[in-house]
C-alpha cells in the first residue's frame, strides 16, 4: 500500500511540474525591450535628421573653432568631415560607445536609442548628403 501511495505521489508531482513548465510565457517587450514607437526613421536625411543631432550633441567641442582645443582636431561642422567619420566607422563607434572608440559625447550620457538608430540608418544608407 505504501509503495502504491509513493508511486501516486511521484506521478502527481511529475505532472504538476510538467504542467507548471508548460504555462511559461515571455512577452515581446520582456524579450526585446520596449520599442520606441516615437522614433520616426522613415525619412532620414542628413540636413533634417542627422546634422541636428550632431549640432546639439557634438559641435560644442567638434566645431571648426573649438576642435583644436576641445575636440582632438576632429571637426564635425560640415558634411565632408562628417561623411569621412561615418565611412571609417568612428562616428557610429564613438556615439554608440563601441569598444575601441572614445565614448562621445565626452562627459555626458550616451545618445538615446532613437538618435543612435537615426545615425546608424543614415550611415547604412551610404551617408547621403540630403
Amino acid at each position: 500500500m505504501k509503495t502504491k501511495c509513493n508511486g501516486l505521489i511521484f506521478i502527481s508531482g511529475f505532472f504538476l511540474i510538467l504542467l507548471s513548465k508548460s504555462c511559461y510565457y515571455d512577452s515581446e517587450e520582456y524579450l526585446f525591450g520596449k520599442l520606441n514607437s516615437d522614433c520616426d526613421t522613415s525619412n532620414i536625411t542628413f540636413s533634417g535628421s542627422v546634422y541636428p543631432i550632431l549640432q546639439n550633441s557634438c559641435l560644442s567641442c567638434h566645431s571648426n573653432s573649438a576642435s583644436s582645443a576641445l575636440g582632438g582636431n576632429i571637426r564635425l561642422e560640415n558634411y565632408d568631415n562628417i561623411k569621412q567619420r561615418a565611412d571609417d566607422g568612428s562616428l557610429l563607434g564613438a556615439v554608440s560607445h563601441q569598444s575601441g572608440y572614445s565614448q562621445m559625447p565626452k562627459g555626458a550620457a550616451k545618445l538615446d536609442d532613437c538618435k543612435l538608430l537615426i545615425i546608424e540608418k543614415w550611415i547604412n544608407a551610404g551617408s547621403p548628403n540630403n
